[in-house]
Formats: structure tokens, sequence, C-alpha cells
């Protein structure tokens, strides 16, 4: 019994960056109001996306990304569908790059993090002059870009580890 109860334990734990990104998309929260931070926006949960994606799909699936980035779109206002092609495009780059790739690394992740983050904010950018009245300010979309792919490598570390946690546990 106490096997089967460790077991459902692990299920859970494993399925931690899936719990936060449905927080993330429901509550909208952002490290950047809790610490005051307006000049450095990132993107946290395209973090998370690319990351799972690329290295442990199995938590992740295109459908969960599919409905937390819809959820998103309503709780924050967007356009519906705008988040969830923003994402899938991350996902579709991440899935390549985990089959293209022989031996991966962080900077090899970081690397590929560069196109797979301009593509989907520039689609994300298309989506939203075209479909909507929504006034975009393209000086705070290139910061949160910029800084999403600045801040990458540290949530890879945070990431990883907690993936070699799950790994070890299973």
């Amino acid at each position: 019994m106490a096997i089967l109860n460790r077991g459902k334990i692990r299920n859970i734990i494993s399925l931690g960056p899936l719990f936060l990104l449905y927080i993330l998309s429901v509550t909208e929260l952002n490290f950047n109001h809790i610490l005051y931070l307006d000049f450095f926006t990132f993107n946290i949960k395209a973090m998370l996306v690319y990351f799972w994606t690329l290295k442990y799909p199995q938590v992740m699936g295109t459908g969960h990304i599919f409905l937390a980035s819809l959820i998103n779109d309503v709780v924050v206002g967007l356009p519906l569908g705008t988040t969830p092609l923003t994402f899938l495009i991350l996902a579709l780059v991440a899935t390549y790059i985990r089959n293209a790739t022989i031996s991966p690394s962080m900077t090899s992740d970081w690397i590929s993090f560069i196109p797979a983050i301009s593509f989907s904010y520039l689609i994300n950018f298309i989506i939203i002059t075209k479909f909507s009245s929504l006034s975009i300010l393209y000086l705070e979309l290139l910061r949160n870009a910029f800084f999403t792919f600045l801040f990458f490598p540290i949530f890879h570390y945070f990431l990883s580890i907690y993936l070699k946690k799950i790994e070890v546990n299973a």
C-alpha cells in the first residue's frame, strides 16, 4: 500500500510544471508585478513550454499547452487563439530540436530558443495587429522577448534540477 501511495505522489510531483502552467495562465501571475520590476519583463510560460516540450514532453502535451494558453487569452483579453498559436509554435520548434539534436546541452537549447521565441513573438505580433484593435508597444514586446531569452539559462538550470529529481525518484 505504501508503494502505491509513493507512486501517486511521484506522479503528482512530476506534473508540477503542468500545474504551474495552468496557475500562471489562470491568475496571470507575473514576477514582474510581485518584485515591482517593470523593466525586466519576461515570459515564464514560454520558457516552461519550451523547456518541458524539449526535455520531457510526456508531462506537457500540446493539448495542455493549447488549453492553458486559451485560458490565458480569456483572462488577459487577447483575441482567442493568439497565445495558443504562439505557444504551439514554441512547442513545434522544441520538438524539432529534440529530434534533430544528437547531444543536447544548455547552450544548444539556449541558441535554439532564439529563433523559437523570435518566430513565436512575430506571429503573436502579426495576429494582434491584423485581427484586433489592441495597441502594442513595440519596445515592450522587444524587451519582453530579450529578457525571456536572457533569463532562459537561469530557468533552464532550476528546471533541470527539478527534472533530475523527478527522474531519480522514478
